[in-house]
């Protein structure tokens, strides 16, 4: 994981620290090893003493050293520990489909509960959105709609919203303009608008396994057969796997999550996203591509999309801040490319237009700036609580745990030994107050059943340290059990 920009990168004391990152993790510095005093590293790299105890403060914050009482600082994290990434798995037969179905029902019910922690969530929590600032741009505009915002807005979609969104989108490689961009009552709308816009009932459309299990509900919804595609830790899509299913299967979409997938984390390197978007313009099957989770990366620089390499039209591009600011106003939107008069036809109706206000509201926030400062400092939270979470799973979990390395988003997939069942581990957690995402409900046919995913949008303290010593109990309690 590359550690993601913040405000502070132009102290010399995050500076510091950040050598010091890097060194830890091309493991130049391993567990246990000892650091420099704060005397030492001042002296060594020529800054003041408080510089040099704000470097090793930060580093502290993210889990990577600790200070022990009368001893120093002392390298606590090393990414050394968890060299083996969760394996892919190959579909399995035989599996009922409702079993899945029922799981998801019950971890969507569950996970909202006010007495649950729930580690099942991939969202922002309340304390990392920016309340004030967002209650700010919505009077704001509605003080400057001449109608207060009472309206029906463009069927498009807010003009200024609209702008906002191109003008982002020069981040990920993109060159389009406000009249590319159709908005919708968040992403999960715009993909189905996209599949309702390219298929038909008993079509097949190509998926991740695995993948997001709200998907299947959508998949199921429209009477669509899905085809479940690898996805490798490192390199996303498996495309090799994918262009031989074309050849045998009437593959009408894909729909894929490039950047940051859900449960993995992982980022296809920008090679193979051009791969992927010629293999499929070349056989004209389009590509519903879900960015959701694209602007929240800890690399230096925005990953670019499938989107910014697509010359005909043939990528439909989703996303919306529900991830990454304000998941209950519903602002999404879609470029649709050469689709794009099916997607308003869908929209006129389905919604006839998206909510005025809260459009309104997320572009004048866009246009003072308030997003980009907001972006860097969640991106720079969520990193931290990656490593703290990865940390205390390494910590109470079994030694052969194996814990996903995300370049960006929320989630942890973690692979348990194969004697453990998720489902159960999910089960006897929820008896603890502890909602995690069995592996099960991440692919049609629970293939993944010793595997959970657990997000990390929650600030790490004493209850979800506490939570993780109760999982890694009662993992090691089901182990004893099937031993």
């Amino acid at each position: 994981m590359e550690r993601p920009q913040t405000v502070d990168n132009d102290f010399l004391y995050a500076q510091i620290a950040s050598r010091i990152e890097e060194q830890i993790k091309q493991n130049l510095l391993r567990s246990g090893d000892k650091l420099p005093s704060v005397r030492a590293l001042s002296q060594e790299q020529g800054i003041s003493i408080n510089t040099a105890y704000k470097a090793y403060v930060e580093l502290e914050n993210m889990g990577l050293i600790e200070a022990r009482p009368k001893s120093g600082y002392y390298v606590k994290f090393s990414s050394a520990r968890f060299a083996k990434a969760p394996e892919t798995k190959p579909p399995l037969k035989n599996i009922e489909q409702t079993s899945v179905g029922q799981m998801i029902a019950m971890v969507y019910q569950n996970m909202s509960e006010d007495s649950v922690l729930s580690l099942s969530r991939s969202a922002p929590p309340l304390s990392l959105i920016p309340m004030a600032k967002l209650s700010k741009s919505m009077v704001a505009a509605m003080r400057n709609s001449p109608s207060a915002n009472v309206n029906y807005e463009n069927l498009q979609g807010n003009v200024s919203l609209r702008k906002q969104i191109a003008k982002n989108a020069f981040n990920w490689g993109g060159r389009i303009t406000e009249n590319d961009v159709v908005t919708t009552q968040g992403c999960m709308e715009a993909l189905i608008f996209c599949l309702r816009a390219l298929t038909k009932p008993g079509d097949t459309v190509a998926i991740e396994s695995p993948t997001y299990f709200g998907i299947f509900n959508v998949m199921l919804s429209l009477d669509l057969k899905v085809l479940e595609i690898p996805v490798d830790p490192d390199t996303g899509i498996d495309i090799d796997y994918l262009a031989q299913a074309i050849d045998k299967v009437d593959i009408k979409a894909c729909l894929f999550v490039p950047n940051f997938s859900n449960p993995i984390g992982c980022c296809m390197p920008d090679e193979r996203k051009q791969q992927l978007v010629t293999l499929l313009t070349d056989k004209k099957i389009p590509l519903i591509e879900d960015d959701i989770y694209g602007e929240i990366y800890f690399g230096k620089s925005r990953p670019r999309t499938c989107k910014s390499f697509d010359t005909e039209g043939w990528v439909m591009l989703c996303s919306s801040v529900s991830k990454s600011l304000a998941p209950g106003y519903r602002v999404g939107w879609c470029i649709p490319g050469r689709f794009k008069d099916q997607i308003i036809n869908i929209k006129m109706m389905h919604t006839i237009s998206s909510a005025t206000p809260t459009q309104a509201a997320i572009a004048h926030f866009f246009e003072t700036g308030r997003y980009d400062l907001h972006m860097r400092n969640l991106r720079r939270t969520l990193y931290t609580q990656c490593l703290r979470y990865t940390q205390a799973i390494a910590t109470h979990f079994p030694e052969n745990t194996k814990i996903s390395r995300p370049q960006g988003g929320y989630a942890l997939w973690i692979e348990l030994d194969k004697s453990v069942n998720a489902f159960e581990l999910y089960q006897a957690a929820m008896t603890r107050h502890i909602s995690i995402a069995p592996g099960q409900i991440f692919s049609t046919d629970a293939r993944f059943t010793n595997f959970i995913r657990i997000s990390f949008g929650i600030p790490y303290d004493n209850m979800v340290e506490q939570s993780f010593k109760i999982l890694g109990e009662l993992i090691k309690t089901l182990d004893n059990i099937k031993a």
